[in-house]
């Protein structure tokens, strides 16, 4: 997409499934508006601006009643903007941080009290991983003195590769978009086989976002996707939680959010799955206040 163009849809479709109460959306983003918090100079990405006020906007249509917001590559270490968005939130609306591994204590308690639940980093090449991987395992004791969690986004070929990342990880690790594996080499494939290995660490250990059915396949209703993620909601379903991923940067089409939202019928069928994987599995992982 061209610099500075809209990646995301003004009006989807209205879901058909509606959603339980204070269903939470786990994985969204918030970009400027850029006269107020200016993109990071070291961001090859563009994006039109994505406000707060449209993700309120979209989640008053979609049903949907809490959410995480993602501090994003666009803004860098930067998390002004996600911040403005959780005090505007009126306590249904939580972030997760981008910060350098060596970040100092002050300013991981000052997110922390800001309403900020984890800090993200992103492993999507072998070089981030040999050089990254032991400073951020040597940073999880610090989180867990704040009741933080460690957030992930890796390519589907490098889950191996951050195994002792995952395994030692003094607080619960998320992985990010079902681990970005190809939803086209099918559930057996290895790395498929990988994100399931780690999901095995149990619910206290490692969580999973089913959210990206549109990034990981290549199908127009993204069917391998969903085929995933409905087999990681049976198998894991204390461990997952979902999301939109609005306002969709850096991909390859603008999906539809009301479609994504009523692929949850073919990912969690059940209304008591929906309700674990909506509601009760962010309220424990996120600790959203009492509504």
């Amino acid at each position: 997409m061209d610099a500075r163009e809209p990646t995301w849809n003004p009006q989807p479709r209205i879901p058909a499934l509606a959603l339980p109460p204070l269903a939470c959306d786990a994985h969204v983003h918030v970009f400027g508006p850029l006269a107020r918090f200016p993109f990071d100079a070291a961001s090859a990405i563009r994006p039109g601006d994505a406000p707060k006020e449209a993700l309120f906007a979209l989640h008053r249509r979609l049903g949907i009643g809490r959410c995480v917001i993602v501090q994003s590559l666009v803004h860098g270490f930067d998390n002004r903007a996600v911040q403005d968005a959780i005090a505007a939130g009126g306590g249904r609306y939580l972030g997760v941080a981008l910060v350098p591994a060596d970040v100092p204590d002050t300013e991981l308690a000052r997110l922390a009290a800001a309403g900020f639940r984890g800090v993200r980093f992103n492993f999507m090449t072998a070089e981030a991983v040999a050089r990254d991987a032991d400073a951020v395992l040597a940073l999880t004791p610090r989180l867990a003195r704040l009741q933080m969690h460690l957030q992930l986004q890796i390519e589907g070929p490098l889950l191996r590769s951050l195994a002792r990342l995952v395994e030692e990880s003094a607080v619960p690790v998320v992985i990010d978009h079902m681990g970005r594996v190809d939803a086209s080499q099918g559930p057996g494939h290895a790395d498929f086989s990988a994100l399931r290995a780690h999901l095995r660490g149990g619910p206290d250990r490692v969580l999973v976002k089913l959210s990206g059915i549109d990034r990981i396949s290549r199908r127009a209703d993204y069917a391998d996707g969903i085929e995933l993620a409905a087999l990681l909601a049976a198998e894991f379903p204390a461990q997952c939680v979902w999301g939109t991923d609005w306002p969709h940067p850096n991909h390859s089409h603008i999906p539809d959010d009301g479609a994504l939202v009523d692929a949850l019928a073919r990912i969690a069928p059940s209304a008591a799955l929906r309700e674990q994987i909506l509601v009760r599995n962010p309220q424990a992982l996120y600790r959203f206040q009492p509504d």
